[in-house]
């Protein structure tokens, strides 16, 4: 009885409330107490990261919660959902609902309080828990295969808006400097039609984009479509109809659910896709560096060695 107790207690102590329509909220509610410990680390990390959730595999989850797949699955289907894959239809509908940047860091700072401490600590666990999404062998995988769709390209267009449109710039800078020819897709509304004008085949299309599948996107989408040019997308939402529509799907975690988005684990896998297409163009690589220190040179009138 008092193990029993001590489950019951757990549970309650780690979900949050059930809001009213989120159906894996209510199931946890009323069955989590029943499943057993490596499960319900499995729910609660299901449930503080729904959107991770909806870009990971069983295997990924596992890796994720110290558990194995099989237990990954047995949690899911003791909520009475018949898989992963159904589970992730109730959470996109709780995702999906309309949540401003006010909101989310609203959140985020009820969680940490006016603890300092605790508020960095939030972000290095994030960050970890990110990570740990990325070092599964799946996820690697991916990164791979998006090297290989990529690397024949002529030049690589990178897409990014918003908060996106500084790593979208960053990506580009380290893709030139590696002997890449790219063009970056940074701006809203119809400046980005004058942006569009240049794509053309022989290019690849890298684009970073989350969340809803908004009008810039699905413009940019389209053009890359018309011009059959292979697609990698960065998403944190890879069964979303942007990444049904993608060559190769990177799942990137912005952080956990309804919170502030962190983007340290989208940087650290666009700094691995950017390393591995550099492995794969070692000769140009070296000789656009040589170039840009001759450059800086000529520009400084003495010799730079900084990154």
């Amino acid at each position: 009885m008092q193990q029993g107790n001590g489950i019951e207690s757990d549970m309650s102590s780690t979900t949050n409330p059930p809001r009213a329509g989120d159906l894996f909220a209510e199931r946890l509610s009323e069955r989590g107490a029943s499943v057993a410990p490596a499960g319900r680390r499995v729910l609660r990390f299901i449930d503080e990261n729904r959107a991770t959730v909806l870009a990971s595999s069983a295997m990924e989850l596992a890796a994720h919660t110290g558990t194995s797949d099989a237990t990954v699955v047995r949690s899911v289907q003791a909520l009475g959902f018949a898989g992963l894959g159904e589970l992730k239809q109730a959470l996109v509908a709780t995702i999906t609902r309309l949540s401003t940047p006010a909101d989310d860091m609203r959140r985020t700072l009820e969680d940490v309080g006016e603890n300092t401490a605790r508020a960095v600590d939030l972000v290095l666990e994030t960050h970890d828990e990110a990570l740990a999404v990325l070092r599964t062998p799946e996820a690697r995988s991916r990164i791979v295969a998006a090297v290989s769709a990529l690397h024949p390209a002529e030049r690589i267009v990178v897409f990014g808006i918003g908060p996106s449109a500084a790593l979208a710039s960053y990506v580009s800078v380290l893709l030139e400097r590696s002997g890449r020819r790219t063009k970056t897709l940074n701006t809203t509304g119809i400046m980005l039609a004058d942006q569009l004008l240049d794509i053309r085949p022989g290019d690849a299309l890298l684009a970073l984009a989350y969340g809803r599948a908004y009008r810039e996107v699905l413009a940019v989408f389209t053009e890359a479509r018309r011009l059959s040019l292979p697609i990698v997308l960065v998403t944190d939402n890879p069964d979303s109809k942007l990444g049904n529509s993608a060559d190769v799907v990177l799942a990137a975690q912005r952080g956990r659910t309804e919170r502030v988005a962190l983007h340290g684990a989208t940087l650290v896998g666009l700094e691995a896709l950017v390393l591995g297409l550099t492995a794969a163009n070692q000769k140009e690589a070296l000789t656009a560096l040589q170039h840009l220190n001759e450059l800086r040179r000529a520009v400084s009138g003495k010799r730079i060695d900084v990154g």
